[in-house]
């Protein structure tokens, strides 16, 4: 497993959102990026939590985080496990007051709660080597060029190019 942490949420050339994971640690000569394809809603509550945000009313994963503390629960961590036909899944670890409990889930939405928890954030090395990209391709930080490249790449990619 590679600790990673959220770089950002980008749109695709058909509007779709795209999460994208960076690796903390990460070999300078093999620097990759990991976009995974989201929903509108999970891309809003990962934005809200990357900035710090708040809605208006509890969004559901502002509610899940809640229903975790009253039951006196936490995340340890998240993982993202493995990539079977273009899909993407993960597992949340959860210390709970009965033991630890592993939990299936929807990278989108283990990716939302672990910003809130602060917990750590894993990815599968075999999973950023098959769908991982360049990381310079998607740093904002890169000169005009790069950048260019990157949208490039965001309008030819499609998540189907990620099947297995």
């Amino acid at each position: 497993m590679v600790q990673v942490r959220v770089l950002g949420v980008a749109l695709d050339a058909a509007r779709q959102h795209i999460v994208l994971l960076k690796p903390l640690l990460e070999d300078p000569n093999a620097r990759r990026v990991l976009p995974i394809w989201i929903g509108s809603q999970e891309a809003t509550s990962i934005l809200l939590a990357l900035e710090g945000e708040q809605a208006p009313r509890p969004l559901t994963h502002d509610l899940m985080t809640t229903f975790l503390e009253t039951l006196g629960a936490r995340i340890e961590r998240v993982e993202v496990t493995r990539i079977e036909d273009g899909t993407f899944y993960a597992e949340i670890t959860l210390a709970t007051p009965s033991g630890t409990l592993v939990l299936d889930a929807r990278p989108s939405d283990a990716i939302a709660l672990t910003l809130r928890s602060e917990a750590p954030l894993y990815v599968a090395e075999r999973v950023l080597d098959e769908a991982g990209i360049p990381a310079e391709l998607a740093d904002p930080r890169t000169d005009d060029a790069k950048v260019d490249e990157f949208k490039r790449f965001l309008d030819d990619v499609d998540p189907e190019d990620f099947q297995g």
